[in-house]
């Protein structure tokens, strides 16, 4: 049974709460663990209730992408926050070596992260656009739920003012900025120019979106959708000069694709190896590519072991996402000193505390997991 989110349940106002993040990212824990606590959109506002109930929660925002599942927290007891949050996500699954993949920032570390992860920089693509508007999403959520007040709204409110100017004042957004746009990369890298290919885009949410409409900017003549919801995959083909398939007839129609592209919501495998067996022998032989953009995955990894058949998951844009946290390095450093004049000048107020005196960005510091 849940606590009511309601002002009666927070503590009084004049008792000091500490923002906490806890979660962890595709730096800290592999997709295989990511997609154990991947929250369905779905889902986030019974997730949020749930860990409102929590006894030591008195403010919480959940953010939960393909990359990332966090908790920014506010409580007054921090240490017993943290235990109880531990212990809500891991439930049936409380071994050391999962528990390792979180990380914990505090205070001031806390809010540089955020600060971060509103501006991209914290992201597998350095500059990423998307998460800018997952993490608004986020927030509406919480604050519909009733799960955000006096400290949640005035620092949200914040980040996304500090997000916005990191990203108008850098060019940490030149070249690849999405999941999407980085999967396409990775398509032209497999099949060389996308003109002549036939490429099917499996879903129709944003990143299958972004993802369609990078494939256009690369010249890709052939591109196919295919969505549970016909009408939207009707819509995403219709804005990307694509055709549709329907979401019944995509799988035996991969017989006359070169790659798929999938990011669906659906939380179970919608690919298997049996599936693929008979359509790789109507193919004469011919490679056929998987880009698996979902979390939790929705290609089974044992496809690969289908003659001609090559899955790649989200983790392995990491190598491409490296080269382009290279060549934005200079923005990077440009990003991070904006975002830390930023906390030294609004700690105080968002946090309740001595605003401090220097803050080391998490995401430059060489010892953070």
């Amino acid at each position: 049974m849940h606590k009511a989110v309601t002002n009666a349940a927070l503590p009084d106002e004049r008792t000091p709460l500490t923002l906490v993040c806890l979660g962890l990212n595709h730096r800290t824990a592999p997709v295989a663990v990511r997609e154990q606590f991947s929250v369905p959109k779905t889902y986030l506002p019974q997730a949020v209730a749930e860990l409102m109930a929590l006894d030591s929660v008195a403010e919480c925002v959940l953010l939960s992408t393909c990359n990332r599942t966090e908790v920014y927290l506010w409580t007054p007891e921090c240490g017993a926050a943290v235990d109880e949050v531990l212990r809500h996500f891991l439930g049936a699954r409380p071994d050391a070596q999962t528990a390792a993949c979180f990380y914990r920032y505090e205070a001031q570390e806390a809010l540089t992260h955020l600060a971060c992860v509103a501006a991209g920089l914290d992201s597998m693509v350095i500059g990423e656009t998307e998460i800018f508007g997952q993490l608004k999403q986020a927030y509406r959520t919480a604050l519909e739920a009733g799960a955000t007040h006096r400290s949640a709204n005035p620092t949200f409110q914040h980040v996304f003012s500090i997000g916005k100017k990191v990203r108008s004042l850098t060019q940490i957004t030149s070249g690849p900025t999405s999941v999407g746009a980085a999967a396409v990369q990775m398509a032209q890298d497999i099949l060389g120019p996308l003109s002549g290919a036939n490429v099917l885009v499996v879903g129709a949410g944003d990143v299958a979106r972004s993802t369609a409409q990078s494939l256009c900017s690369r010249g890709a003549e052939s591109v196919f959708v295919a969505n549970r919801s016909y009408d939207r995959a009707v819509e995403l083909a219709h804005q990307v000069g694509g055709k549709v398939i329907r979401f019944s007839e995509w799988i035996p129609y991969m017989a006359q694709i070169d790659i798929v592209i999938v990011s669906t919501a659906a939380p179970v495998y919608v690919v298997n190896p049996d599936v693929l067996e008979g359509i790789q022998e109507r193919r004469d032989g011919r490679p056929l590519f998987f880009i698996d953009l979902s979390v939790p995955r929705n290609v089974n990894p044992d496809c690969a072991g289908v003659p001609g058949v090559h899955v790649y998951d989200i983790d392995a844009l990491q190598a491409m996402a490296e080269h382009t946290h290279s060549a934005r390095a200079a923005e990077v450093r440009k990003a991070q000193s904006l975002i830390d004049d930023w906390v030294a000048d609004n700690a105080a107020d968002l946090l309740q505390q001595p605003a401090p005196s220097a803050v080391r960005t998490p995401a430059a510091d060489e010892k953070r997991p």
